[in-house]
């Protein structure tokens, strides 16, 4: 019976702390878009525009 009084103030804290981490992220705009982000896989990305005379370096475990 004595755990009662740790766990009930303790489940409290929790839910007034998503509470508010729910709150802050409603004014944050983190649920305005929802859609974009799932569409944004579906196309590609422009190619990396490569740099004249530069090879990327090999690293020692790599075989050539």
């Amino acid at each position: 019976m004595d755990i009662i009084y740790v766990l009930l103030p303790l489940s409290l804290f929790f839910g007034i702390c998503g509470l508010l981490a729910y709150l802050w992220s409603v004014r944050s705009g983190q649920f305005e878009d929802l859609e974009t982000p799932a569409h944004r896989i579906l196309f590609e990305d422009e190619p990396a525009e490569k740099t004249p005379g530069k090879e990327p370096e090999k690293r020692e475990d790599q075989a050539s």
